[in-house]
């Protein structure tokens, strides 16, 4: 008797000791209630110029090597299948004066990197930033909005028209920078 009493009173003392836990089911996200997942954009013509993170624009656009590695990155990802290597084909022409989201390198970037409306797909989580930006930098350079302290890492006065990067539109063909 004393032997059930004393394992019934133990069974009752680990019953009192255990408690449910408490569970939230349905957990926070990692957001908070007034974020968005997705970061808004200004997609308006014309809108404001997008704030640049950091000087990596004066970077990538004055350095011959960065324009280079644009160029080659173009033809890679095939930019020239909607742009028709710059002269525009169901995607806007590049190498002309008129810029439907801004002619700044920060928004050409953020053209490449978030896409638009109408055609341009977002290139966010494809392409490293870094080559978004060489990128810009290049498409940048077809309108001639290129530095001219941006020459390229070759000699190129002995060549018959002066590197790609350095012309301003195709009167200056058969000129010297």
């Amino acid at each position: 008797m004393n032997r059930g009493l004393l394992l019934l009173l133990c069974a009752m003392l680990a019953i009192a000791g255990c408690q449910r836990s408490e569970r939230d089911t349905r957990p926070q996200s990692a957001l908070g209630s007034g974020e968005q997942a997705t970061p808004v954009t200004v997609l308006a013509p014309g809108g404001e110029r997008p704030s640049p993170s950091d000087n990596k624009a004066a970077a990538f656009e004055a350095n011959a090597f960065h324009l280079s590695q644009g160029k080659r990155l173009f033809n890679w990802f095939n930019c020239s299948g909607c742009h028709a290597n710059g002269g525009g084909g169901m995607g806007p022409a590049l190498m002309d004066e008129k810029w439907i989201y801004g002619s700044s390198i920060e928004s050409i970037h953020a053209t490449i990197r978030d896409g638009r409306p109408n055609g341009m797909p977002s290139f966010r989580d494809r392409v490293p930033d870094d080559q978004i930006w060489e990128l810009a930098a290049f498409v940048r350079s077809l309108s001639g909005n290129v530095p001219s302290s941006a020459a390229p890492g070759r000699d190129d006065d002995m060549m018959v028209h002066p590197s790609e990067n350095r012309l301003r539109n195709a009167a200056t063909l058969g000129k010297s920078p």
